[in-house]
């Protein structure tokens, strides 16, 4: 992976987070979060400024970032979509959804379109089984996905559509 140059305004941002949290190394997992939440994701530079504020190894914030699964080195995507692979959604068709994300966007999982507008991803279990196969688009839960509606829902996104909130009824 090629190496990033971070702005000096970057540096700052995640200094000032540290400081937030007085610099202390037990605060690694809420420094992490708040700097993922600002910033969109961890690459290894950030890593090392954090470890740098708080005190710590290097070793150590990259092994909390890559042992949690909320963290990520890479950046998502605008709509990051990820395709639950517990096994209710597998033996329901998981597998095949994920492949028609995977032809619909022209990505592979961990990867992120060219547009920046989606990145793809999966999760082992979203607590839904009663709704497999499910998918998530950022927050919203689809349920009971096919194949079919693969492309409809990518472009709900794209044009706009999915990110108003839905009617009760």
């Amino acid at each position: 992976m090629p190496k990033i140059k971070l702005s000096e305004n970057t540096v700052q941002t995640i200094r000032d987070i540290c400081s937030e949290f007085n610099n202390s190394e037990g605060e690694l997992i809420n420094v992490l979060h708040k700097v993922q939440h600002k910033l969109g994701y961890l690459p290894a530079e950030v890593q090392e400024v954090i470890a740098r504020e708080l005190n710590a190894s290097v070793a150590k914030v990259y092994g909390v970032v890559t042992f949690y699964s909320f963290f990520t080195m890479l950046p998502k995507g605008e709509f990051p979509i990820s395709i639950c692979m517990g096994t209710a959604c597998y033996v329901r068709g998981a597998e095949q959804v994920l492949s028609e994300f995977k032809r619909q966007l022209k990505v592979e999982v961990g990867e992120s379109t060219n547009d920046g507008k989606f990145s793809l991803n999966c999760l082992r279990c979203v607590g839904a089984c009663g709704l497999a196969p499910v998918v998530m688009v950022g927050e919203k839960v689809y349920g009971r996905v096919a194949p079919t509606q693969v492309k409809q829902i990518i472009a709900d996104y794209r044009e706009g559509c999915a990110h108003e909130p839905a009617k009760s009824a």
